[in-house]
């Protein structure tokens, strides 16, 4: 195999990591934080995989030596897409649907073609307000349901959801420009520890209840052992490779299918409800997002 069909192999790869995988998460910390404390369940899951990341980065003989600045980037980036983007979105699963917050999370690439448009000045294109007007329109229909929306708790996990975005989509764009460690793989690794340590200094500021993983049912133990091997090694290593090798945009489709995934593990597993003014409001949301990307609406 040459060199350009495995990259294209592994990019193909990384993005169904990416798709797929991340998809099934919102099901996986649905389940996992019904019997465990949120930021509990995000640091564990990041710490365990961040060493496992480090001790087959040795197995492998890669060097995990890093300067002040890349580390000070690492843990910039592990804050805002894991400690913030992933602990409080964990978080706010208490009190909303996982198919729900999938929806909303789906405004990212719009977020982030904001972002670029106020801190890099870049101009948005016709089809890219197209795109924009219409997220809006899917995003007021998403959060309008009554019978979503009814109580304080869940309004307060709305508003909480879309903050994450905000920071995930930030990180995003502050990971393509910085000095990072050259090594996407071990990258990872260290935004994991980074991420993780910071939600292990929240949880106990916070006060949570710690429990044994012994004491734990069955199907939370297979969830958490999925999210830390496939959700955190797999697919955040693929998301960390894609943002050096693809625009931050394209690798913000990912927000396109997970939505759809989780909606549907949601409403099978879960049983969760699966209104039709979800169906509309995702297919609005989808079809802004694909005026975004359906050209180079960047300039």
């Amino acid at each position: 195999m040459d060199v350009n069909r495995k990259n294209t192999l592994l990019i193909v790869l990384s993005f169904f990591s990416i798709y797929v995988i991340w998809g099934s998460t919102y099901l996986l910390n649905k389940i996992a934080v019904s019997e465990i404390s949120p930021m509990i369940l995000s640091s564990t899951r990041f710490i365990i995989a961040g060493l496992i990341i480090f001790s087959i980065a040795k197995i492998l003989k890669l060097s995990l030596a890093i300067s002040k600045k890349q580390l000070l980037n690492a843990c910039i980036a592990g804050f805002l897409f894991l400690t913030y983007g992933n602990g409080v979105f964990v978080w706010a699963l208490k009190y909303v649907d996982s198919g729900f917050a999938a929806l909303e999370a789906s405004t990212q690439p719009l977020i982030v073609l904001l972002l670029m448009r106020l801190f890099y000045k870049k101009k948005i294109q016709k089809m890219s307000m197209i795109g924009v007007c219409l997220g809006i329109i899917g995003i007021y229909l998403l959060v309008s349901q009554h019978q979503i929306t009814t109580g304080e708790d869940s309004l307060m996990g709305i508003v909480m959801i879309f903050s994450c975005v905000v920071s995930w989509s930030a990180g995003s764009l502050f990971v393509v420009n910085a000095d990072l460690h050259k090594n996407f793989f071990v990258n990872a690794g260290y935004q994991m520890i980074a991420g993780g340590i910071f939600l292990l200094i929240f949880s106990l500021i916070l006060g949570e209840e710690w429990i044994s993983p012994f004491a734990l049912s069955g199907k939370v133990q297979l969830s958490m052992f999925l999210l830390i091997i496939f959700g955190s090694i797999v697919a955040f290593t693929a998301f960390n490779y894609l943002l050096k090798i693809v625009s931050t945009e394209k690798v913000a489709t990912s927000s396109f299918v997970n939505p759809v995934i989780a909606m549907l593990l949601g409403w099978y597993v879960l049983d969760e409800q699966l209104t039709l003014q979800s169906i509309v409001a995702a297919a609005i949301l989808l079809t802004g997002v694909y005026f975004i990307n359906s050209k180079k609406n960047l300039k």
